[in-house]
């Protein structure tokens, strides 16, 4: 049973300081047995989408490069998978939220461009991110077939039934997602229910895991929820980070649930995929 470790982490004020954190963070998830390893989303930097400003688009990294190359040699040098949210410089005027995934042997699998991007008050990502094209793919790792989202495509179950379907046993979302102070106390609860809830429905709904993973502590008005987690294809929470702590949340993962669960609870035999072609529309008009 492989086990997983979320890096449940705060913002760090220059890319090489949360670098050189987040390196500790890896050694020690290593350490202490993970063999799959998660960074929350866009860990390198603060959750800029907080403004609008051209300059912020400094922060992007070309991928592959030498971020890619760094993490790639910490992957190889520790036996781990790891799974890194980064900002990517596409090309001129170009920009992604993308996921590198490393395998054990330090080789880059691939990279997932987030493809829901959110606009929301505090969250103003349509100004920075194009929408991700690229599909979406499943790494068949050294511990495990994996499948990327990133947190806006958390809800959409469109998006972690396809991962499923290409043979997913874990979905791994790297997440930025707080509370606005003005928000917070009407409806903070209520949002926080809804976010852990529609994963956890993912879960069951594809009978596989899945580890969402937070940020934590406040940023430039927005308070992250932490509360990162992993919940097996019961939907069942089975490894919760707290609110405000930075934590590395550790779970082994039983991969045999996912065979177990999906004999007693055969969704994809009675999928009616002969019936479902109004999916792809945008609304049914009447």
């Amino acid at each position: 049973m492989p086990r997983i470790a979320l890096l449940q982490s705060n913002t760090f004020t220059t890319k090489d300081e949360s670098f050189d954190h987040h390196e500790r963070l890896i050694r020690k998830a290593a350490a202490e047995g993970a063999r799959i390893v998660a960074t929350q989303e866009l860990f390198l930097t603060p959750y800029f989408c907080t403004v609008e400003d051209t300059a912020l688009f400094d922060l992007a990294d070309r991928l592959p490069g030498p971020v890619t190359e760094r993490i790639g040699a910490l992957a190889a040098e520790l036996g781990v998978v790891i799974v890194s949210s980064l900002f990517e410089h596409r090309g001129a005027g170009l920009y992604h939220n993308t996921a590198a995934i490393h395998d054990a042997d330090g080789s880059l699998l691939g990279l997932y461009r987030k493809s829901h991007i959110p606009q929301d008050p505090g969250f103003e990502e349509k100004f920075y991110f194009t929408p991700g094209d690229s599909g979406w793919p499943v790494w068949d790792t050294a511990f495990g077939k994996i499948g990327v989202l990133i947190c806006w495509d958390q809800w959409y179950p469109e998006a972690a039934r396809l991962m499923a379907l290409g043979g997913a046993e874990l979905i791994i979302y790297p997440t930025a997602i707080g509370w606005l102070p003005q928000e917070k106390a009407a409806l903070g609860e209520a949002q926080h229910c809804a976010w852990e809830t529609v994963q956890r429905g993912h879960a069951v709904a594809n009978g596989c895991y899945v580890a969402a993973v937070n940020r934590a502590g406040t940023h430039d008005g927005t308070e992250f929820w932490g509360q990162s987690f992993v919940a097996n294809p019961y939907g069942q929470i089975v490894a919760k980070a707290s609110v405000e702590k930075e934590e590395i949340l550790l779970h082994d993962i039983d991969f045999k649930q996912v065979e177990d669960f999906r004999r007693i609870w055969p969704f994809f035999r009675d999928r009616r995929i002969d019936a479902y072609g109004d999916i792809t529309l945008r609304w049914r008009e009447k």
